[in-house]
This record gives C-alpha cells, structure tokens and sequence, in this order.
C-alpha cells in the first residue's frame, strides 16, 4: 500500500513507559491481595482504558478497590514517569526520516500523553497531533479513536497505517479497517500476530517494511 498518514500508539510504541506504569499498578494492586507477573500485565492491561484495569483486579480479588486507587496510581505513575520516561529505540531517527503526516492516538488522557512526549523529548514533534479517548469517550479495542485521528488529520482509513503494540490496540486499529504494524517486545508477539498485525522489531525494520 501507500503510506500517506502513520498514526502512532504512545506507550510502548513512542516512549518507554509500559514497565514503569504496569510496575506502579501491580506494587499497588498487591496491597489488595492482586497477583499478576509484569509480563501478564504487558498482555491483559496494555492500550486497555484504566477503569478496564481496575475491574479486572476488583474481580480477581472479589472486591473493591479504594475510591482514591485512582488518584493515588495516576500521582505515583505521574512522578515516575517525570523523571524516568524515554523514548522507544530508534524511534527519534525514525520520526525525523519521515516525509509524510504522523500523529499519536492514544487510551490516555491528554495531559498523560503530553507528559511523556515531553519527558521523552517528542513532544515538539507532535504539537497539534495528539488524539486521545478522552477526547471523544472511546477506548480501544473499538476502532474510534484512530478513525477519530484519521478523519482528524484528513485521511481515509485505506492511505494510514497503524503502529501499536497491544492486544486491544491491534484489535481496535482491524475494527476500523487499518492495516496495522504491531511492535513486538517478546511479551506480546503471539497476541500481535493473532489480531492481525504485521510485527517488527525495530524502527530500522519498520522503515524497511513500509518504505518510508
């Protein structure tokens, strides 16, 4: 296909924050008698709407968690983040190789996103190009928060691609119609590849793939 748009995930595809973020909710979810290993968290909670997170663990533990589990996980992750996100491998050279439009959609809120973009030093690079579910109450595995960016940036569905690296964000990028690279870590491959994804490695194997 042609290339015309790449519409990018955040975490885990732009900025390291994956182990960071799933290490804060499963510290905090083991104070509530939770128990999941970090490369389970990788496949059940990545590209999921948080709430979605928290009821997973509120039905593994048969009750709820505090009223403040929220604010308290979004202030740890926030801190830790400030101080500990960077960007993904390669993905800087990437970015500024490319001669065609590229945003970022993402389950997060805006400040979130905004937050680590700019503690990774892309936040320049996508000024006026950040789509999140917040911004219109629709979070991956439904597709409408990449159609959202596609019609947003002025493309069909059929000239973008989609780069993620969860289970629910390829599931929702195939939903919409797109065709969709899947960032392989070695936690997520077998789900990846399931939902259809084309896996790659690297950003150097990405720009080979696609040809931008």
């Amino acid at each position: 296909m042609d290339v015309k748009c790449i519409i990018f995930d955040c975490d885990g595809v732009l900025v390291d924050t994956e182990k960071i973020g799933n290490g804060i909710l499963l510290e905090m979810a083991a104070e509530h008698g939770f128990e999941m290993k970090l490369e389970e968290a990788y496949r059940d909670f990545n590209g999921r709407n948080l709430k979605e997170c928290f009821l997973h663990i509120e039905d593994a533990i048969a009750k709820k968690l505090p009223e403040s589990f929220e604010k308290e996980y979004r202030q740890r992750s926030f801190e830790a983040f400030r101080t500990q996100v960077k960007p993904m491998e390669g993905v800087v050279s990437f970015l500024n190789s490319l001669k065609i439009p590229y945003c970022v959609a993402s389950s997060g809120p805006v400040d979130k996103i905004r937050l680590n973009l700019e503690v990774a030093g892309l936040l320049d690079k996508f000024e006026n190009k950040i789509f999140s579910s917040y911004e219109i109450n629709s979070w991956k595995p439904e597709p409408g928060i990449f159609l959202h960016a596609a019609k947003e940036m002025g493309f069909e569905v059929k000239d973008c691609i989609v780069v993620e690296d969860s289970k629910a964000g390829v599931m929702a990028g195939r939903k919409g119609g797109f065709k969709v690279y899947g960032f392989a870590n070695g936690y997520n491959d077998t789900d990846l590849k399931a939902g259809g994804a084309v896996l790659f490695n690297s950003y150097v194997e990405l720009r080979g793939v696609i040809g931008v």
